[in-house]
């Protein structure tokens, strides 16, 4: 029988540089702080399921460097006890990303170096082997080898994607967000094979081609159903989830909208927004793997990505699923 969630794909380390302000080209500002700490889909995501359920299995599947930052990596996921880092491979230099925080807005700039994860393609998934029940691989735009393309399913994501599902593996991808018009090409071939799609705003606006702020940076939440349903239509098999700082929205599997405020989270309360989005795909996540409805399941990511936002690194704030909701209870919604 299948249990457990791998997660594969980009595994890197974060240098977060906290900055007096954001220059403008050719500005000089102070870095006032600056601390290490895990990123990419792998690590964050990993390590979120790994505190939100100490007895879940899990597996990693990427590839790393051979020096010091990978030895970091190893060193910092060893922690969790029921993560398999069998599937990590040693390769080059690993990945990193220096990520920029305002201290006034906790607002994020990335500058990433792809590294050893760009190498990472379909054969390093021991599918065979792997004896998961859920499959999360991101992020989509940031794998340079599995973004490139394949003759019969368009790339080879969607190509691992479909190999996974072959086995009876329920598959979940995410994207990164970026500047440019790679989405529609990228993207859209992988979602005829991935059972869960969960994305933030931006990146389901560039996939599907629908507005979802306008200039003024306003939610159109009017737009939201509109980009789902186009989600859905382009092969999404089981939820289409789309999730902002106002709150999350998704179809089902009987495509019924569902839509939950974010939390109130008061002044003061946000230390560090680097992993907040990973922390809400691994509470929706982890409540697929039991069993859950999707309104559950966004509940869930809302109460997982609250407390990530409350410490400066993408996991540290993260607890038990059980300590997740009882700090959303405690907080309460913005419709309350």
């Amino acid at each position: 029988m299948r249990e457990g969630i791998a997660v594969g794909g980009t595994i890197l380390v974060d240098i977060l540089k906290t900055l007096s302000a954001f220059p403008r080209r050719e500005e000089l500002v102070k870095i006032e702080d600056m601390d290490r700490s895990l990123g990419g889909a792998v690590s964050n995501v990993a390590a979120d399921l790994a505190r939100l359920d100490p007895t879940l299995p899990l597996w990693a599947v990427g590839r790393i460097g051979r020096d010091s930052e990978g030895e970091y990596i190893r060193r910092t996921l060893s922690q969790y006890p029921r993560l398999d880092l069998s599937n990590l491979i040693e390769e080059d230099r690993t990945s990193f990303t220096d990520v920029l925080v305002d201290k006034e807005t906790k607002k994020r700039t990335f500058m990433a170096y792809p590294g050893a994860s760009a190498h990472l393609d379909v054969e390093d998934f021991d599918l065979d082997r792997l004896t998961c029940r859920i499959l999360h691989v991101g992020y989509i735009l940031l794998l340079d080898t599995l973004d490139g393309p394949d003759g019969e399913y368009g790339t080879r994501m969607a190509r691992l994607l479909h190999d996974a599902q072959e086995r009876g593996i329920l598959t979940s991808v995410d994207v990164v967000s970026e500047v440019g018009d790679r989405y529609r090409r990228l993207v859209t071939p992988s979602l005829r094979f991935t059972d869960y799609f969960i994305v933030n705003e931006l990146e389901a606006g560039k996939t599907c081609g629908t507005e979802l702020r306008d200039e003024n940076g306003r939610l159109i939440r009017e737009n939201i159903p509109m980009a789902l349903a186009a989600l859905k239509e382009m092969g999404v098999k089981r939820w289409a989830v789309i999730h902002a700082p106002e709150g999350g929205w998704g179809l089902d599997e009987e495509n019924r909208l569902i839509e939950r405020p974010s939390l109130k989270l008061g002044e003061g309360f946000i230390q560090g927004t680097v992993g907040a989005g990973d922390a809400f795909c691994a509470g929706v996540l982890l409540s697929a793997y039991r069993g859950c409805g999707l309104a559950q399941a966004i509940d869930d990511g809302c109460a997982a990505a609250a407390c990530s936002l409350r410490r400066p690194g993408a996991s540290e704030g993260v607890g038990t699923l059980e300590e997740a909701r009882a700090l959303a209870k405690e907080l309460g919604t913005r419709d309350e």
